[in-house]
């Protein structure tokens, strides 16, 4: 009959007070804030001198998990950036340079001496000393083709290769310049995302606009130049051999090499060959660390590829400088004293803590396929978002008390245990949204508005259904067991089907869309539990307690 388990309701008070607990550092959002910046301090500097304070703002015993504010109510910062794709078309061409050379070496019977040409953009040019063996040339480099892989291109050949006066032309098809273009904007919209993941913001706003540009939107960033900051950076690592060192920055560098400044080192410059050993693409691990001398340094691993050429460069070059180049700066140029096998090692320079700690995560995230141009860059202020949280506030309260008053002028005393389960429903929403980290925005504000209205629909389904079975001159026990029991699976097929929408939404929509699928859906989970186990349980403890003869519902 009318009764619960008492392990069943120890299981349903814990789940309330644990979801309350975890809804209750919103309700001191500035103080929460605070103690969570201490804490980060903290954790930054090493230091406990900020301990006392921090907890002073809030005690350690209690959650300090907060419901996110997104950018159209805390404020942050709105870049729409402009990738370079022409640079990763040079940048390959300078890459192939070495693959020509080697397979054109076999040849030179035939073609005479090879020599690299001044050349820009997606050419690549090498004269032959022969002419007459331009066809065998040109023959050699075709077959260094690869099959372009894309919706675009597929089966097509990514260089087209041409010759006239002793000269070979490589340029990349257009087929491979599309396919390149998508690979560029893939890389970069998931190098980005990562990046602003690593630094500990949540929930950014990270989509393509046409073919080229990235819309970039992060909530909590205190200007745009912090996040210019933070993302761009193309932190492009290679390791390449070094030819010379002088304090010349204008000397002739000679075709395939190049000059470089050093980054601790003023006015000293090293002329390195153009073509790289190691790339930073090939790693797969980068995090801060110390050298042997306990200064801050950045410790690195190459994936088995990187691995490999590295360990066979270093084992053929014993007593060769070797330099470590971050973003055209030559960062530390050792002397290879030994074979290093393993493909790991360590970067070394004038670090503090907190620079060695930017740049692992720049390594770890990846390098920037390319270049970006910053085409717009907003700071947006909370002042909109404040005005909205308090319109939003207004709404949530509204409703909230429209909807305790008519469930009490409806049900009476049923409507009352209803809109105690409300409470504790709404508790439960921020609970959820707390401890999941997700982020609050307008439309999900607007969902837990709508949550609030049809919180209490699975209620009225039951205190109706009571409402029959009392008519039909039912016990009060036997009336209130059969409500629930009857209603059920209405209930539970009328939220399923808009669970269902709430998912579709999340998965198929973005930024605002899965804002309001994320709350719905989270909505509908604490609508169902607070009827079907909360109000059930409350119900069961009055009747427990009062034992009426007659029920007014």
């Amino acid at each position: 009959m009318l009764q619960i388990d008492l392990w069943k309701r120890v299981v349903i008070w814990a789940v309330c007070a644990t979801g309350l607990l975890l809804a209750i550092p919103n309700a001191f959002y500035s103080k929460v804030e605070q103690h969570n910046d201490a804490l980060a301090a903290i954790e930054v500097s090493g230091s406990t001198d900020e301990l006392d304070a921090m907890v002073a703002l809030w005690p350690e015993f209690l959650p300090s998990g907060l419901v996110n504010l997104g950018l159209d109510l805390r404020g942050g910062a709105h870049l729409l950036a402009e990738v370079k794709v022409a640079d990763v078309y040079a940048a390959r061409m300078k890459s192939f340079w070495p693959e020509v050379r080697d397979a054109l070496r076999p040849e030179r019977a035939a073609i005479g001496t090879i020599r690299l040409q001044p050349s820009a953009g997606d050419v690549l040019k090498v004269r032959i000393s022969q002419p007459e063996g331009m066809a065998r040339a040109i023959e050699v480099v075709r077959g260094l083709s690869q099959q372009v892989v894309s919706l675009s291109g597929v089966g097509s050949s990514d260089i087209e290769v041409s010759g006239d006066d002793g000269v070979i032309t490589v340029r990349l098809s257009e087929a491979e310049k599309r396919a390149t273009d998508e690979r560029t904007m893939q890389q970069s919209l998931e190098i980005i995302r990562r990046r602003i993941d690593e630094v500990g913001t949540r929930e950014p706003t990270i989509q393509r606009q046409g073919t080229d540009r990235i819309l970039i939107q992060v909530p909590g960033i205190g200007s745009a130049a912090e996040l210019k900051a933070i993302i761009g950076t193309t932190a492009q690592l290679t390791f390449q051999p070094v030819v010379s060192r002088g304090s010349n920055a204008n000397a002739a560098p000679g075709v395939g090499n190049e000059i470089m400044p050093s980054l601790d080192e003023e006015g000293q410059y090293y002329t390195l060959e153009s073509a790289p050993v190691v790339t930073g693409e090939e790693l797969v691990d980068a995090q801060p660390a110390f050298d042997q001398n306990g200064r801050p340094a950045v410790s690195f691993r190459f994936n088995p590829t990187g691995a490999r050429k590295f360990g066979d460069y270093t084992a053929e070059n014993i007593g060769n400088p070797f330099a470590i180049v971050l973003d055209a700066e030559v960062i530390s140029a050792p002397v290879i004293q030994s074979h290093i096998a393993g493909g790991s090692g360590i970067i070394t320079g004038n670090f503090s803590v907190e620079e060695s700690t930017n740049l692992a995560v720049l390594l770890r995230a990846g390098a920037l396929p390319a270049g970006l141009d910053f085409l717009e860059e907003r700071t947006i202020g909370p002042e909109l978002g404040a005005d909205s949280i308090q319109a939003g506030q207004i709404a949530c309260i509204v409703a909230f008390v429209g909807v305790l008053v008519f469930m009490f002028l409806s049900y009476g005393t049923f409507g009352l245990f209803a809109n105690i389960a409300l409470i504790i429903n709404v508790g439960l929403i921020f609970g959820l949204l707390s401890m999941v980290g997700a982020t609050l925005t307008l439309p999900g504000i607007a969902g837990i508005v709508l949550t609030i209205g049809m919180a209490v629909d699975a209620n009225v389904l039951v205190f109706e259904r009571i409402r029959e079975e009392v008519k039909s001159a039912k016990g009060p026990a036997r009336a209130i067991d059969l409500g629930y029991e009857k209603a059920l699976s209405a209930i539970i097929d009328a939220n399923l089907t808009t669970f269902i929408t709430a998912v579709i939404l999340f998965v198929m929509g973005s930024g605002p869309v899965r804002g309001f699928a994320i709350t719905l859906g989270l909505g509908i989970l604490t609508s169902v539990f607070t009827a079907i186990f909360v109000t059930r349980l409350i119900v069961v403890m009055w009747f427990e307690r009062k034992r009426p003869k007659t029920l007014e519902v």
